[in-house]
């Protein structure tokens, strides 16, 4: 039971702990790139690609308000054939830059999802993005790592446990989706 309740007590530390700011700020990153019609792509290794497909998920069903254009957002994390092939002939750095190299347009965003922050395919991919004119979004663990350092917006989650910076990452999911849908119910129709 002590440890159940650390974790738990722990956690709602760490939450209370995220900048509302730096939140916020990735909503209405999001928002715009929906006004603009852009697509969003979503990744990460792990945990962190099950959070990425979760995301995509709550992204194109989630937010949808009849009368209204939906989210164009891709999980780069979900095709499987295509990254284990990139894996095999190329580099498993290269998994997620080329399927970028396929699908992103300038203006488009890209949201790379780290613990450590310090995934080689996620920064390759999000330093690919930043060279070819997207947004780019990083969800980290406390420091942030490399990705942090990169990305035009950052949320860090200020925990050095992994369990932790995961469940956070999941709660982002979540706060984010549920605000966008209530500000998109509030946007002019299609």
């Amino acid at each position: 039971m002590q440890q159940v309740d650390t974790y738990l007590t722990q956690l709602e530390t760490v939450i209370h702990n995220v900048s509302r700011a730096d939140v916020e700020a990735v909503v209405a990153a999001l928002l715009d790139n929906w006004r603009s019609r852009r697509q969003v792509f979503v990744m990460g290794n792990g945990g962190s690609a099950a959070t990425a497909s979760h995301m995509v998920n709550d992204l194109n069903k989630f937010t949808i308000v009849e009368g209204k254009h939906r989210f164009r957002a891709m999980a780069l994390t979900d095709n499987v054939p295509w990254m284990l092939a990139v894996a095999n002939d190329m580099s498993y750095a290269d998994i997620f830059v080329e399927q970028l190299r396929s699908w992103l347009q300038p203006g488009d965003t890209v949201i790379g999802i780290s613990a450590s922050g310090n995934s080689p395919n996620v920064v390759k991919a999000v330093e690919y993005a930043k060279a070819n004119g997207a947004r780019t979004v990083g969800f980290c663990g406390h420091p942030g790592g490399k990705l942090a350092q990169l990305a035009d917006l950052k949320v860090i989650i200020p925990s050095s446990l992994i369990g932790q910076q995961e469940d956070g990452h999941m709660i982002l999911d979540h706060v984010i989706c549920l605000t966008l849908l209530e500000r998109l119910r509030s946007e002019p129709g299609a």
